[in-house]
């Protein structure tokens, strides 16, 4: 099968990297020519356009930033949809906004192709490793297809129903992401200003019912100092945005999210867009006039997990 892939970020360069090192036919494209030649040198094609790309692959997969840039480079004069005909797929692995996933399915599945939603959760680190999760929502004959592709991307594959039902679940997931990110953020000052050491601070969170993916992965970046997990205040925004949206339409009266909401726009005033996200922390460092820092903990995170084959994941 010919694969190909636009949108070679943090995330997507990842998944694409799997997907290469595994020996597909791999055809990529990014609006950094950097980023495509780096592919290009180890053995992936480029395309000159989504819609030369559509019509020279089976599989087309999008992995960008916001739903307003993947409705651009699907419907554009040469967009994706543009080349699109008889059975090929279209996976859309960004975090979006579920009612536009469906639309742009409609109009995919209208030119006789296919569509899943297949967003990812993990972290870069686990998208590096091929050990990333992916949630797929779409009809289940079209999953069974695409399964062998996205068990070579990922861990764990979970089937979440209709189209727009990944798109959904993403949001939900890294909604919580962020409110567990803003608690450790308060938890680590006040621990700071009663005077805790913080690598104990940390054990204590680690092995108790406070713990959390968030504490394990995005503390240890917090208190290396580097707070560099590859996600950026913009993102949050967005991803809250896209929440507290969902929450809107269906009439759920929310309190966390529109204030959650509140904390990272405000972060994003004070220290950019692209400041990275974990630096929530640092209204409060600056607040209290403390730095919350430990000892031997990664700038970065790495997976340990061995790279295998993935595999599908039943609910209960």
């Amino acid at each position: 099968m010919k694969i190909g892939f636009i949108g070679l970020g943090n995330v997507g360069s990842k998944l694409a990297g799997s997907l290469l090192r595994k020996g597909y036919d791999l055809t990529v494209r990014d609006l950094d020519d950097t980023r495509v030649r780096l592919f290009v040198d180890r053995g992936a094609t480029s395309a000159a356009s989504p819609k030369e790309m559509a019509e020279t692959v089976d599989l087309i997969i999008t992995c960008l930033p916001s739903p307003t840039i993947c409705s651009a480079v699907m419907e554009s004069e040469d967009g994706i949809i543009a080349g699109l005909g008889e059975a090929k797929i279209w996976l859309e692995m960004s975090t979006t906004d579920e009612s536009e996933v469906i639309r742009l399915a409609n109009i995919v599945e209208e030119k006789g192709a296919m569509a899943m939603d297949c967003p990812v959760s993990g972290g870069c680190h686990r998208a590096a490793s091929g050990n990333i999760s992916i949630f797929a929502g779409g009809k289940r004959d079209v999953f069974e297809r695409v399964l062998p592709i996205l068990t070579t991307m990922g861990r764990r594959i979970l089937h979440t129903g209709p189209i727009g039902s990944a798109s959904v679940l993403k949001v939900v997931t890294n909604y919580l992401c962020s409110v567990h990110l803003a608690a450790l953020a308060e938890a680590f000052v006040v621990a700071e200003k009663a005077g805790m050491d913080m690598n104990t601070t940390y054990e204590a969170i680690r092995i108790s019912s406070g713990n959390s993916f968030v504490h394990e992965t995005e503390s240890q970046v917090i208190l290396n100092g580097s707070r560099d997990i590859n996600f950026t205040m913009d993102l949050v925004v967005k991803d809250v945005g896209l929440f507290d949206k969902l929450s809107k339409v269906y009439h759920v009266p929310l309190e966390i999210s529109p204030l959650l909401l509140k904390i990272f726009k405000d972060g994003q005033d004070r220290y950019g867009p692209r400041e990275f996200s974990p630096n929530i922390i640092k209204r409060l460092e600056d607040a209290c006039d403390v730095r919350i820092l430990g000892t031997g903990f990664p700038g970065e995170m790495s997976d340990d997990e061995p790279e295998e084959t993935g595999y599908e994941v039943n609910p209960r």
